[in-house]
């Protein structure tokens, strides 16, 4: 079902506007020509958590539904013939779960002022702290002329809908720009990224460490397989539902502990498994001829995306040699120029995975609530400036050596 939203896209003659509550309102042909969605694209820089069969497959599994509290509101860019030239996956949220990103300050400023913030919108890919792109334009469109449109979009169904805020988080540069063009608010935060500096193996990688950083890691290694553990990397035909049946019993154990309430079901692995297999990399964990332990990362154009770690026995170590050494060491032999890997967690630091800025944009239509916020973030990104650099410093590799990306806009303090 779609609701026609004519007029939306300010200025942009000719483009229609739509709002689509599932995305079985997408063909599978329309949506993998726009940017980014699909290993196929020939510009490159596929992501798999924008892919439509990502996206469908939490929906269709009842993980991203209204009744999770994630009600879609897809916008749909139409050109006047009818066709598909962009689009935007869009929810309404009645809470802030599963976005990583935490504004649960903010909402209780705003409703103790009296006003409301639930429901709010939501830009993003559920449950996925990855940067990429928010603003999907057709390849055959002018890129600035489709995010203008898709923004103006946003702000349009905002506004209509009468809620509190638009927040578009983990958005690549190109569509940070053009959020902040038209006045949404920048707030950043900091995640650890491996970069692959053109290394050969995982010794090539460990030679560009400090002497007394290369031997540490070399002696965890060592002791995170010493009980008589073996790594199995699994992909494609690999994945099984014998081995989904145990990651999910890992994720489970550790999402009841960190959560209290997991996100995923056990169906969305399965679908999952089966629709983007060659997309993903399971690193598994056995001892005594069973699983133990395991993580899911998922496989883009160019680089490996980390998300989620479990186990059922503790073992010294083992959680960073399965979510990081053997990322790293996938990347080099894929020839993967990034590992993400994931939210938060400076001991990432140690293990070569460095400092990078992400950048999340909110649009607030409250003037009084909007520069509260504005002040707020102003100076909360002066901090993570400060962190940033910090961290970086105190990286493990020799000096001169570590790289550490820019903020996704200039525009910044």
């Amino acid at each position: 079902m779609t609701q026609n939203m004519n007029g939306a896209a300010k200025g942009e003659a000719g483009f229609t506007l739509r709002v689509a509550a599932e995305l079985a309102s997408f063909t599978d042909d329309e949506w993998s020509r726009l940017r980014g969605t699909s290993r196929d694209d020939p510009e490159g820089g596929y992501n798999p958590f924008i892919s439509l069969a990502f996206l469908k497959t939490l929906e269709e599994t009842g993980c991203a539904t209204r009744r999770t509290g994630w009600m879609a509101q897809h916008l749909r860019l139409e050109s006047p013939d009818g066709r598909l030239i962009g689009a935007v996956p869009c929810y309404l949220k009645s809470h802030s779960q599963g976005e990583y990103v935490f504004d649960y300050g903010w909402a209780d400023a705003f409703e103790r002022a009296g006003g409301t913030y639930y429901p709010k919108l939501q830009i993003s890919v559920p449950f996925t702290p990855v940067t990429g792109p928010r603003l999907l334009v057709d390849r055959a469109v002018d890129p600035a002329s489709g995010r203008a449109a898709l923004v103006a979009g946003i702000k349009t169904l905002t506004e209509r809908l009468g809620v509190s805020s638009a927040h578009v988080t983990f958005g690549e540069k190109e569509d940070v720009s053009a959020l902040e063009d038209a006045g949404f608010l920048l707030r950043t935060d900091q995640q650890f990224h491996f970069f692959n500096d053109g290394y050969s193996t995982f010794d090539d990688f460990l030679a560009s460490l400090a002497s007394r950083k290369r031997k540490a890691l070399k002696k965890e290694r060592r002791e995170a397989v010493a009980d008589g553990i073996t790594i199995d990397r699994l992909t494609g035909k690999d994945l099984t539902e014998r081995v989904w049946d145990d990651f999910f019993s890992f994720y489970m154990d550790t999402g009841g502990r960190k959560w209290g309430r997991p996100y995923l079901n056990r169906k969305f692995f399965s679908l999952i498994g089966e629709r983007m297999a060659d997309d993903i990399l399971l690193v598994m964990a056995r001892r005594n001829d069973r699983y133990i332990a395991g993580a899911i990362n998922f496989i883009g154009s160019d680089r490996l995306f980390g998300r989620n770690w479990g186990c059922i026995e503790d073992h010294p170590f083992l959680h960073f040699e399965v979510c990081y050494h053997q990322a790293i060491e996938f990347a080099i032999e894929r020839g993967l120029k990034i590992v993400e890997a994931g939210a938060q967690g400076q001991h990432k630091l140690a293990r070569g995975y460095m400092p990078v800025t992400t950048t999340s944009a909110h649009y607030i239509p409250h003037p009084g609530f909007r520069n509260a916020v504005a002040d707020y973030l102003e100076r909360e990104r002066r901090e993570v400036a400060r962190t940033g650099e910090m961290l970086g410093r105190h990286g493990p590799f020799r000096k001169g050596d570590a790289v550490v990306n820019e903020p996704a806009s200039s525009k910044t303090d």
